[in-house]
Formats: structure tokens, C-alpha cells, sequence
């Protein structure tokens, strides 16, 4: 009983942050994180090589510690001066065993710091790694947030929004047009046509007729002034016969 009560309180809480969880901001904290390690993973590292450091001195003073106490017992051997060499003994006895103890921190701190490089290698591998995916996976997001966007607009259209408007709107405009174009024919229908038709043909006519007259009172106009002039140039001509006989008789 008491095992279903904490499933069910897992399962409640479980949904619940579930649904308040964003895997695109997750994604982008989890890449802040790893490139917010990287500095603290130097720090370590440089920790680990400075330890490595001070013991690879503390070896190298251990040892010209051991060679001069080891100079100066055989100096006190060759002098006869046993109880000094004696005390220079134990020096160098105790100076060995730091030695030894030296050279396996040494070791360890070695062995530390190389782990400690190749820990970075490949957690550096692995950052990368995951920081490309998390940026795949944040521009397929982007991509499918802007596909959910045209799906939304699109069904928009459908759904009584700019599908149905768009429609109502068109069919109105071609009704609007084609009563006007139904009030046009009928306009014209009810007009005579044909008289205003036969009125324009005959107005045409009657101008055309006064024109003709007018040509016709011009050419008449035009042939007395001939007339006129030719009348004094045969009486002339009269003249001249009569003077020309008058010559001729004489």
C-alpha cells in the first residue's frame, strides 16, 4: 500500500514537472554548464601539476641531501671521528626513507596528473559531442517551431479566419459585378437603339447634302464670273475684225 501511495506521488510530481520542463532551455543551461566547467576543470588540473611540481623539487633536495651527508660520513670515517660520522648516519638514514617516501608521492601525483589529462580529453570530447547534438536538436526545434506556425496559419485559413473571409469577400465582388453588368444590358435593352441609329445615319445624310449643295452653289457661282469675262473679250474680238476690214478696203 505504502509503495503505491509513493508511485502515485512520483507520478504526480513526475507530470508536473514534466509539463513546466522546457527541453530548449534545458539544452541551453546543460551547454552553459559544460563550457562553465571547463575553467573549473583547469583550475584542478593546475592543482594537481603544482603538487606534482613541489614533490619533483622536494626529490631533487632529498637526494643532494643524501649525497652530502653521504660526503660527509665518509669525511668523518676518513678524520676517525666515528661518533660524528655515526650522527651523519642517521641523517642519511632518515633522509633515504623521506626519499622513498618522496618518490612514491611523486609517483602518485604523476599517475594523478595524467589521469587528470586524459579526464579532460575526454571530457572535452564529450562536451563537444553533446553541445553539437543540443545545437541540432535546438535548430530542429527552431525549424519545427516555424512548420507549427504555417500549420497554425493554415488551419487558421480554414478555420472561419482569412479562408473564409477571403472567399466571402471574392464572392461579393463578382455579385457586385454581375449586377452591374446585368444593369448595364438591361440599360441598353430598354434604349432604341435602332432610332437613335436611323437619327444618326440621317443626320449624316443631311449633312452630306448640304455639303453637295454647298459645292453645287460654289460651281454655279464659279461659272457666271466665266461667263462674264468671256463676253467683253468677244465683243473686243468684234471690234478688231471690223477694224482689220476697214485696213483691208483702204
Amino acid at each position: 500500500m505504502f509503495q503505491r501511495f509513493i508511485r502515485a506521488i512520483k507520478s504526480m510530481f513526475g507530470g508536473l514537472i514534466s509539463s513546466i520542463e522546457d527541453p530548449k532551455l534545458i539544452l541551453e543551461q546543460n551547454i552553459r554548464e559544460m563550457n562553465d566547467q571547463i575553467p573549473q576543470m583547469n583550475d584542478n588540473i593546475a592543482t594537481v601539476k603544482a603538487n606534482l611540481l613541489m614533490l619533483q623539487k622536494e626529490l631533487n633536495r632529498n637526494e643532494k641531501q643524501i649525497q652530502d651527508l653521504t660526503n660527509k660520513v665518509r669525511s668523518a670515517i676518513q678524520a676517525n671521528r666515528d661518533d660524528i660520522a655515526e650522527g651523519y648516519a642517521l641523517q642519511l638514514e632518515k633522509a633515504k626513507e623521506s626519499l622513498v617516501h618522496t618518490k612514491e608521492q611523486l609517483e602518485f601525483a604523476e599517475r594523478a596528473y595524467e589521469k587528470a589529462l586524459k579526464v579532460k580529453k575526454v571530457f572535452m570530447k564529450e562536451k563537444d559531442r553533446k553541445i553539437q547534438e543540443a545545437k541540432e536538436a535546438l535548430r530542429a526545434s527552431e525549424r519545427s517551431e516555424w512548420q507549427a506556425k504555417i500549420v497554425d496559419t493554415l488551419e487558421q485559413f480554414e478555420v472561419g479566419g482569412i479562408d473564409q473571409t477571403h472567399d466571402e469577400m471574392i464572392n461579393r465582388l463578382n455579385e457586385r459585378s454581375a449586377k452591374n453588368e446585368a444593369r448595364m444590358e438591361i440599360a441598353l435593352d430598354s434604349i432604341d437603339t435602332e432610332t437613335m441609329e436611323i437619327e444618326a445615319n440621317a443626320e449624316k445624310l443631311r449633312a452630306k447634302s448640304l455639303v453637295e449643295q454647298f459645292k453645287m452653289e460654289m460651281g454655279e457661282k464659279s461659272g457666271s464670273i466665266n461667263m462674264d469675262e468671256e463676253e467683253p473679250t468677244k465683243e473686243q474680238e468684234g471690234s478688231k475684225t471690223i477694224g482689220n476690214k476697214e485696213k483691208s478696203g483702204s
